[in-house]
């Protein structure tokens, strides 16, 4: 059963990415916030609470279902932690009703054996885990101490495909635990991927020392994720821009609690347009639209979708998204005293 469920999910995505090059006037990948709440506090992150309630199921529903009108091929649930929406599974059956890839990002702590199962019931295709430590320290509690158990339950279980993302930068204090993390997730048959953090708006500082080292050491190791490193993280790594077309808020689209539609988790508030009320014009405006955030943008997921139509349509729109120009000068002079070193 497990085999013929992730063949079946290989077919999905040969299809997504097939209609993903042949018409550009619809999102590739949506991404959507069913709780804003967590059950955790790690200190690099950005996208939480500690008080905000499950947006109701009956709202979800028709966020995804004006998803669906617009043509999306792809929708990726996160929070917060979307494991504590009562109703979870139920959004995830809806969006696999209209035949869209699934997939989850949680941090792994609310996962049972029966929550698997449900998960399986639901027809999740994707689940992404994070885990940032071996042992749980004050900058993060996802630690492969406490998640093993569970990991080896997804294992047995799991009729989706998972991923592990362990992360390097913002603080993290042992960045050689990647390397444990993401053997353990080859050892149990899971991808891995590693995710270098970015800052509060999105862009990243070089990384130097054992993180460095441990970055390309993870480009070595066995069965690649979704996520795994890739060119874009090669340049920011030494600090060096990125030459790309960002189509976010047309390729795409993160869909706050709120039902916003933003360019990206670190550029809400731009163009925050209700989904109800966005359009397929809306679509094309910002899919010529020139991004400022993007040379330095370290959001994996806006990345890969970009390489659907990095090679056409140049963006003659006039630059949106936060002004960046500070933070570009400072990641710049970094690169420049670690070349003089």
């Amino acid at each position: 059963m497990k085999t013929t469920n992730k063949l079946k999910i290989y077919f999905r995505e040969f299809q997504f990415l097939a209609r993903g090059l042949f018409s550009t006037d619809h999102p590739v990948l949506a991404h959507i916030i069913p709780i804003r709440r967590c059950n955790l506090s790690c200190a690099y992150c950005n996208e939480f609470d500690d008080f905000s309630k499950p947006i109701p199921t009956e709202v979800m529903f028709r966020r995804v279902d004006k998803l669906a009108e617009l043509g999306t091929t792809a929708i990726t649930i996160s929070g917060g932690e979307p494991l504590l929406h009562p109703d979870l599974e139920k959004i995830i059956a809806r969006i696999r009703h209209h035949g869209i890839l699934t997939a989850l990002i949680s941090n792994g702590y609310l996962m049972t054996r029966e929550r698997v199962k449900r998960l399986n019931d639901s027809g999740l295709e994707y689940l992404q885990i994070s885990i940032d430590n071996v042992q749980p320290d004050d900058v993060s509690k996802k630690s492969l101490k406490v998640l093993d158990k569970k990991l080896v339950w997804l294992s047995e279980l799991a009729e989706f495909r998972v991923n592990i993302n362990s992360v390097i930068g913002g603080g993290i204090k042992t960045p050689e635990d990647a390397l444990v993390i993401g053997r353990r997730a080859v050892e149990l048959g899971f991808s891995s991927s590693l995710g270098v953090i970015h800052d509060g708006m999105g862009t990243l500082k070089p990384l130097k020392g054992l993180e460095r080292e441990v970055y390309f050491k993870m480009k070595k190791l066995g069965k690649k994720g979704h996520t795994r490193v890739n060119r874009f993280q090669e340049n920011l790594v030494d600090g060096k821009p990125n030459d790309w077309r960002c189509r976010a808020g047309a390729r795409y689209l993160y869909v706050c609690e709120d039902g916003l539609v933003h360019y990206c988790s670190q550029q809400r508030g731009y163009p925050a347009i209700p989904l109800e009320e966005y359009t397929k014009e809306d679509i094309r405006r910002e899919y010529l639209t020139k991004k400022a955030c993007a040379d330095y943008c370290t959001v994996a997921c806006v990345n890969q979708v970009g390489t659907f139509d990095n090679w056409r349509d140049p963006q003659t729109l006039a630059v949106k998204g936060a002004v960046r120009r500070e933070a570009v000068q400072a990641i710049q002079q970094l690169y420049q005293i670690e070349q003089a070193e």
